[in-house]
């Protein structure tokens, strides 16, 4: 199985993790979303696959571009 690394394209809080580690997540659902400038951005999955990893906790700032989980995919 090859492994997607879901990123977050904005920097703001994490306010909301709606799935958990060995979650079935489809095509462009949402794993984390990120509030940035009273909005929330959500970090998906290109492809389709389980919740292997999140890599970040609820409340915490994150940085464009990092890292917030790992999706398994076929």
């Amino acid at each position: 199985m090859a492994e997607e690394r879901i990123v977050t394209e904005v920097a703001g809080r994490v306010c909301a993790i709606p799935v958990e580690p060995g979650a079935k997540v489809g095509a462009g659902e949402d794993v984390v979303l990120v509030e940035a400038m009273k909005m929330e951005i959500g970090a998906s999955s290109e492809k389709g696959g389980v919740v292997k990893s999140i890599l970040v906790k609820l409340n915490e700032m994150v940085e464009e571009g990092q890292a917030v989980a790992i999706v398994e995919t076929a």
